[in-house]
């Protein structure tokens, strides 16, 4: 069906595509969670990459990162990382006997968080005020991040020694919950080729060229700010949301910040694909990744085997669809 856009979204779709260009020359496949990261991008929130070693989860990261002319850092989180190792820590300057603040390597635009759940409690909790308010306060002073500010952090879901669980008020702040799975065979063919024939890996990121700005990207956020929603699609976001607080299956459901991420989600993939309004489609399609992390299963549930995402395709079903 032919329609006109209210919105000027060619742009838009100019920085996508040269982003993408750029990512297929290093990353093989994985085609739907670039483009879930780059929704997460225009959505400003961040992103939680979980997937067993070896998939190409800290190459995206890098990759994407490298694509935008922006300050790019990357923190390896280990059991014995300290929050001052994250955040920074004030030094005593002799020759002004003062306390001068040394920024950590959080202070940085896109921030790659490298096995984010191998850090204790006292460390993960070091990114709670940066990831929710966009700022550190440490001594008494308050430092505010500049814009744009995204964490992508990664995590193994197989390795249990050594790893801490996440605490859910943690979770609740990624804007998603991407699951990156194994390429098809016919991408593992490719990649080897690459290996075989081509220069270093590390050669070949450090040679990605930066394709948007800051500034282009904030302009492209303001854009989809824009993108246009019917009061119906709300009311059906919200019983979707709504149905994981009273499920009989989940011990905890999602919060209003979770309806606030599905919203703006649906929004930049909505934006992403071209269109300047969102449909019942967007909204089942981004309540997977949205919701997998915000929900917790009851016990009985689990010992099932049921997954989050079993529960959320069973609240999908049972919820109507806004003609």
């Amino acid at each position: 069906m032919d329609f006109t856009n209210r919105i000027e979204l060619s742009d838009l779709q100019q920085a996508v595509n040269k982003i993408k260009a750029e990512i297929g020359q290093i990353v093989i496949g994985q085609q739907l969670t670039i483009e879930y990261i780059l929704t997460a991008l225009l959505a400003d929130g961040h992103i939680l990459l979980e997937g067993v070693p070896g998939v190409a989860k800290t190459l995206m990261a890098k990759v994407i990162a490298r694509t935008i002319d922006v300050e790019f850092g990357r923190i390896q989180f280990t059991p014995d990382l300290m929050p001052s190792d994250v955040l920074g820590t004030s030094l005593y300057n002799s020759k002004n006997t003062e306390f001068e603040f040394k920024k950590g390597p959080v202070f940085a635009n896109i921030v790659l968080v490298d096995e984010v759940n191998r850090a204790p409690a006292k460390t993960q909790s070091a990114l709670f005020e940066v990831m929710e308010e966009r700022q550190v306060t440490v001594d008494g002073t308050t430092y505010p991040m500049s814009e744009p500010f995204i964490i992508l952090a990664t995590q193994n879901p197989v390795e249990h020694e050594g790893t801490y669980r996440l605490p859910e008020a943690q979770l609740d702040r990624f804007l998603f919950k991407i699951t990156v799975g194994y390429p098809s065979a016919s991408e593992e063919t490719e990649i080897l080729k690459g290996h075989h024939e081509r220069r270093s890996l590390r050669e070949a990121v450090n040679e990605v060229i930066p394709t948007i700005t800051a500034e282009q990207l904030n302009a492209l956020r303001e854009k989809i700010r824009q993108v246009h929603v019917e009061d119906n699609l709300l009311e059906y976001l919200v019983k979707i949301v709504g149905a994981t607080r009273s499920h009989p299956a989940l011990f905890l459901g999602a919060s209003p910040r979770a309806s606030v991420a599905l919203l703006n989600s649906c929004k930049a993939l909505a934006a992403l694909r071209g269109r300047d309004f969102i449909t019942p489609d967007d909204v089942q399609e981004l309540a997977y990744p949205v919701l997998r992390h915000r929900i917790i299963l009851t016990p009985e549930r689990e010992m099932e085997g049921s997954t989050p995402d079993d529960l959320i395709k069973l609240i999908l079903e049972k919820t109507e669809v806004p003609r």
